[in-house]
């Protein structure tokens, strides 16, 4: 067996934080994510979308924050296992110091083994929010979509956008200049956006947002073509004339086997304590897919969850040595 130190489930943000501040821990590591590619979410649901909350950019494209991550990462030159799904995590002996170590079973039929184990893994698998609406699904990739991975091929077009959460909003101030026309609409006017991305949207000319409006119903045959909207306070009807139809509604996520590993599950999250140890011995989580009180699901939070995870997996593995090793800055 080829045991590694700190194994990591998860190839977005979290994941490739915690195996940069892994490998300046000198813990020999590995990175397992079930995506073809490295960056999460980041990547494949969103490469073209500006991120403006990560500290010391004031925005950035996400695959451009992606490929500074993995930059980060893999200079310590940790083994990288892509397309492969953990389907399994076991431990093997109750003590790591005795000689006990995890395993860690993939959709491959792969064994991984390792004395520690950070859960990255963002919400799980996840699948979009989807609405109860006649010819949605057969529209779907006609002219309806749940994610942009080109915004070039909306530039001019007629665009919908259904959602009051920060995809939407983002979307909206970034599609909208581009677009020859953009309505978006909500079904409240409670946003769960940020204040100031909700403000920016409302200034634009290019974009109009209606609230208490609601999606009735698609046209179109071989491709989009309008769309029926209606006041839900009056249930008065509108007819609307459109390209291409963006819904961000959220998604609906699962852990998956994830819940059959015996850990501590609430509310579809893994709970951890301060040092961001779960239940079990030697597991430690990061990232959306972990809970606590008081916990925020930002990518500036998972950074720095991974940062303690890693440390603190150090310690397990090391008594001897410290949490807080110093500044990097020092360690150079």
């Amino acid at each position: 067996m080829d045991i590694y130190d700190f194994t990591i489930i998860g190839g977005g943000p979290t994941g490739l934080f915690g195996a940069f501040y892994s490998g300046l821990r000198e813990m020999r590591t590995k990175l397992i994510d079930s995506m073809p590619q490295l960056g999460g979410q980041l990547s494949a649901l969103y490469p073209e979308k500006y991120i403006y909350d990560v500290g010391g950019f004031p925005k950035v494209l996400a695959k451009d924050l992606v490929a500074q991550f993995a930059d980060q990462a893999l200079q310590y030159s940790p083994t990288v296992c892509l397309s492969e799904k953990v389907v399994k995590l076991e431990r093997v002996g109750d003590d790591t110091a005795a000689g006990g170590y995890l395993v860690l079973t993939t959709d491959k039929g792969e064994s991984h083994y390792s004395r520690t184990v950070l859960l990255a893994a963002g919400v799980g698998a996840f699948l979009p929010r989807k609405m109860d609406i006649p010819d949605l699904d057969r529209l779907e990739g006609l002219g309806v979509h749940y994610f942009v991975t080109d915004p070039t091929a909306l530039a001019g077009k007629r665009l919908v956008i259904v959602g009051g959460g920060d995809s939407a909003f983002d979307w909206a101030m970034a599609l909208g200049p581009q677009a020859a026309s953009c309505l978006q609409l909500h079904r409240t006017d409670r946003f769960r956006a940020h204040e100031d991305t909700i403000k920016k949207v409302r200034e634009l000319d290019s974009v109009e947002l209606r609230t208490f409006f609601e999606l009735k119903a698609l046209h179109g045959e071989e491709h989009l073509e309008a769309v029926t909207i209606f006041d839900n306070r009056t249930g008065e009807e509108q007819r609307v004339e459109c390209d291409a139809l963006l819904l961000n509604l959220g998604f609906l996520t699962n852990l998956g086997p994830i819940k059959e590993w015996g850990l501590e599950i609430e509310k579809n999250t893994i709970r951890v304590d301060s040092t961001m140890r779960t239940n079990i011995a030697g597991i430690y989580s990061a990232g959306d897919i972990c809970s606590y009180v008081g916990k925020l699901k930002l990518i500036a939070t998972g950074v720095g969850e991974a940062g303690t995870a890693a440390n603190f997996a150090k310690t397990y593995l090391d008594p001897g040595s410290k949490a807080f090793p110093g500044h990097s800055s020092d360690m150079r």
